[in-house]
């Protein structure tokens, strides 16, 4: 089974970006602890603050992988073109978010990506990717 999971703007900034919010841990630890839990799955990982750069990705990996995890942070907003990709593209999407989008600002109550995603995860810090993960292999 071939999962990856796409992280967008600032989420490279894990474990020193408002702690609070999301957590001391980075990224690459976490990632490397799914790894770990789930041997029997090829997890790959990617991470760009690029908007481009993220819908090329996803065309990339959208119709051979088994599925995609996909943390698209502000875009998630903002991005026309990235709720476009997920709805083009064969691969399912589970849509991640660390902090609960609703407690806070109103503008991120709106998610382009969610109309056309397999599903969506929010609120649950890093375990969303987690929770994610499980949703692809049970």
């Amino acid at each position: 089974m071939n999962i990856i999971i796409i992280n967008g703007p600032n989420l490279n900034l894990l474990g020193k970006r408002e702690p609070e919010v999301y957590g001391n841990q980075n990224f690459e630890t976490y990632f490397k602890s799914l790894q770990a839990e789930f041997p029997n799955v090829n997890l790959n990982y990617y991470q760009s603050n690029v908007e481009g750069e993220i819908i090329n990705k996803l065309q990339e990996v959208g119709f051979d992988s088994d599925g995609i995890i996909l943390n698209a942070g502000a875009y998630t907003h903002t991005s026309i073109g990235i709720g476009d990709c997920v709805k083009a593209i064969k691969t399912p999407v589970v849509e991640v978010h660390i902090s609960n989008t609703f407690s806070r600002e109103t503008f991120r109550h709106q998610s382009y990506i969610s109309p056309n995603a397999k599903g969506v995860i929010i609120g649950f810090g890093l375990e969303s990717y987690l929770l994610a993960l499980q949703s692809f292999v049970k």
